[in-house]
């Protein structure tokens, strides 16, 4: 037999070898479904644990500096947030003290509800001048062309 032939049959006879390929399009696709679930959930963990309060509309609203002030939120509900963290009547007045202790020039933005008791707002600014602190804003939203 010649040469020429038998290296022919030995060629013939190995099992042919497929080259690995890493297909890179589902790889693509699983990274970016990962990336979006990842933005997804970390957006979620931002959201701010406020109350919802809606402000009175105002003709005369102007924007106010909120750095260095307390915000304090009272809901319809009567529910009291000092900076978006629901607090009782004890808990308010104890932090307003503490507050004011360590704070040298305190101010005071009440975000009021529009439908919140008015006898609930008034002890609220009753207490923040009871505590020495005479910087005090309510805030509100623009009124609209629509009327509200």
């Amino acid at each position: 037999m010649p040469a020429a032939t038998r290296a022919t049959r030995a060629l013939a006879e190995e099992p042919v070898r497929k080259r690995a390929r890493i297909e890179i399009i589902p790889l693509i696709d699983v990274i970016f479904f990962l990336l979006a679930t990842f933005v997804l959930f970390t957006l979620s963990l931002n959201q701010s644990g406020g109350l919802a309060v809606l402000l009175p509309a105002t003709e005369t609203s102007q924007p106010r500096d909120a750095s260095g002030a307390v915000t304090l939120s009272i809901t319809a509900e009567g529910t009291i947030a000092w900076d978006k963290d629901p607090v009782t009547l004890n808990e308010f007045i104890a932090r307003l003290q503490a507050w004011k202790q360590v704070e040298p020039d305190p101010r005071v933005l009440i975000n009021g509800d529009e439908n919140a008791l008015f006898s609930q707002v008034r002890y609220v600014v009753d207490e923040v001048r009871k505590a020495g602190i005479s910087k005090i804003n309510i805030e509100t939203r623009i009124r609209t062309a629509a009327g509200g």
